[in-house]
């Protein structure tokens, strides 16, 4: 699609110089999880905003830790959100670079976050005040919040402030283009979610290598505690050991994910199950009383995590542990949704062309093995969700010497702007 003389006024303003600038003000700024150091990068991400002109707001979610929101006022119309986290995962070791340094070298920006997700901070941020100026019907906000690389405290509590989400949820099959057209123009539908008419879409930041991502499995932590009897090993029988409930346990999940393998979803592959903590004992002597099973439990979309917790249950139930004298608690520390946006959707049709016009990769619409945030907007908010961001989940995020290019910010940047022009 060609360019609007519009359209190609706001892609003038994204200026390269600012996007290196500001990614390396917030790389520089500390925001490890755990142990939670978001706010060195609220307040990064808050003073690039203010400079731009742009209007922010804050909401603490705990002490020290806000969520930020960067908004460009528009018209009284539904607007579109950017969504980012302002957390990383921690340093670990292997770095040859300062990984608080925001070094830029050979076009590469380096430093922990740089791909997940400061770069698409910046992007976004940059988008924005580029579009300042333009006649927009509704607003773009850029909501970055706190945790989300360990329970989503940031977003659960966004989404925790809003109402009820509706019974007929647009992210799942996806509303009639004449529906759009009617939230656009601030006609009434049947919905009652305040949340799902101040937004047409979401577009969440996350490292995509600059592919549009229309689905993504959600992901859950379970923690199954077993409780035995301890006692002399000399005399095992006058315990109850709970290492061999757990290794049970562990038998039936590992027997689950199996199970899983023959229903994969055509963009996402199976739901999967993974151990990857067991913790019990006191010692070799000692019959060990307690043991903690932590597991990964990968969702697709539709699934409900609360029936996932209830099937392990049932399954936990018929294996007849209190047989062996032991008794067993369930627990999900976490849960984040997925979500699915058909590729029909407006969202989708306009976010993918504006990435190819802002000069993307040909890459055809994908699924996404990991999670992100924007399962909460689309299950909680019943708001469509794509994913679309600079530097790779694959291969940069989570690793030592992490790095996003330059040249993908630019287009990220573009991208966030002309989808925004074309949806408001």
């Amino acid at each position: 699609m060609s360019l609007t003389p519009a359209e190609q006024t706001v892609l003038d303003r994204i200026d390269e110089d600012l996007l290196v600038r500001v990614t390396q003000d917030l790389l520089r700024a500390p925001g490890q999880n755990p142990p939670g150091e978001e706010s060195a990068t609220v307040a990064a991400l808050a003073a690039a905003a203010h400079e731009l002109g742009l209007d922010v707001r804050t909401t603490p979610v705990e002490r020290d830790r806000d969520n930020v929101s960067v908004t460009l006022a528009g018209g009284n119309g539904p607007g579109l959100l950017l969504l980012g986290h302002t957390d990383v995962v921690p340093v670990g070791d292997g770095w040859t670079v300062d990984p608080f340094g925001g070094l830029l070298r050979d076009g590469r920006i380096y430093g922990r976050g740089a791909s997940d997700m400061k770069g698409g901070l910046a992007a976004a941020l940059v988008a924005l005040a580029a579009l300042r100026g333009a006649t927009l019907t509704g607003p773009v906000e850029l909501l970055a919040v706190v945790d989300e690389e360990e329970t989503g405290k940031g977003i659960r509590a966004y989404v925790e402030a809003a109402q009820p989400a509706p019974v007929d949820n647009p992210a799942a099959p996806g509303p009639p283009l004449d529906r759009l057209e009617a939230e656009r123009t601030g006609a009434r539908h049947n919905s009652t979610n305040t949340q799902s008419r101040r937004y047409l879409g979401c577009i969440t930041a996350e490292p995509t290598d600059l592919q549009t991502i229309i689905a993504a499995r959600g992901d859950s932590y379970l923690q199954v505690s077993v409780h035995g009897r301890a006692s002399h090993a000399g005399n095992p029988d006058g315990g109850a050991n709970a290492i061999y409930g757990a290794a049970a346990v562990v038998a039936e999940i590992e027997r689950l994910h199996h199970e899983l393998a023959a229903a994969p979803h055509p963009l996402l592959g199976p739901a999967t199950w993974s151990v990857g903590q067991i913790n019990g004992g006191t010692g070799g002597s000692i019959v060990p009383a307690d043991c903690v099973v932590v597991a990964d439990r990968r969702l697709l979309p539709g699934e409900s995590p609360a029936e996932v917790l209830a099937d392990l249950g049932r399954r936990i139930a018929a294996l007849h542990l209190e047989d062996r004298g032991l008794t067993v608690e369930l627990a999900m520390p976490m849960e984040m949704p997925a979500f699915e946006t058909p590729e029909e959707h407006e969202l989708v049709r306009v976010t993918e062309a504006a990435r190819f016009d802002a000069g993307g990769p040909p890459l055809p619409l994908a699924g996404w093995t990991a999670a992100c945030d924007g399962g909460y907007v689309a299950r909680d908010l019943g708001v469509p969700v794509v994913v679309l961001g600079p530097g790779s989940v694959t291969t940069q995020a989570h690793r030592a010497d992490e790095s996003v290019a330059v040249a993908e910010l630019v287009i990220a940047a573009r991208a966030y702007a002309l989808a925004a022009l074309r949806l408001l």
